[in-house]
């Protein structure tokens, strides 16, 4: 409920502050006590930072109007550090993906395709025939 009250209220905020345009509440952490409540975002540059903390008192406000708490928590902001997270591990994939991409230039077969006339379970068609020694 919080993290709607807030973003719903930022969004509104937004309409005339162009710094928090493209600010997105991710969560919204509230200690036990109801004193603090942490706001992640999935960006959190200088400027919106810098707005975010103009805009401090009238989101505490909105906060208090549309939620019933016993006290108001005070609002801090982080950049969502799994926003963070899933983006290197992005890059990560892409550069995974362009290192691949480039060293099968040279063969002509994908990273991780199994060998020729290799089937999924790992035997080699060329090596299955019947070795029981039996012979006709």
């Amino acid at each position: 409920m919080l993290r709607e009250v807030v973003a719903d209220t930022l969004e509104r905020i937004a309409d005339s502050d162009e710094r928090l345009r493209l600010v997105t509440v991710t969560a919204v952490d509230v200690a036990p006590d109801l004193r603090h409540a942490k706001v992640y975002l999935s960006s959190l540059t200088e400027a919106s930072a810098g707005a975010l903390a103009e805009h401090r008192a009238h989101l505490q406000q909105a906060i208090g109007r549309q939620v019933r708490l016993k006290r108001t928590p005070q609002l801090e902001f982080a950049a969502d550090p799994a926003v963070a997270a899933g983006n290197r591990v992005e890059e990560i994939l892409r550069h995974i993906h362009e290192r691949d991409v480039h060293h099968s230039g040279a063969g002509g077969e994908e990273p991780g395709d199994p060998a020729p006339g290799a089937e999924a379970g790992g035997v080699d068609q060329r090596e299955s025939g019947d070795r029981g020694g039996s012979s006709s």
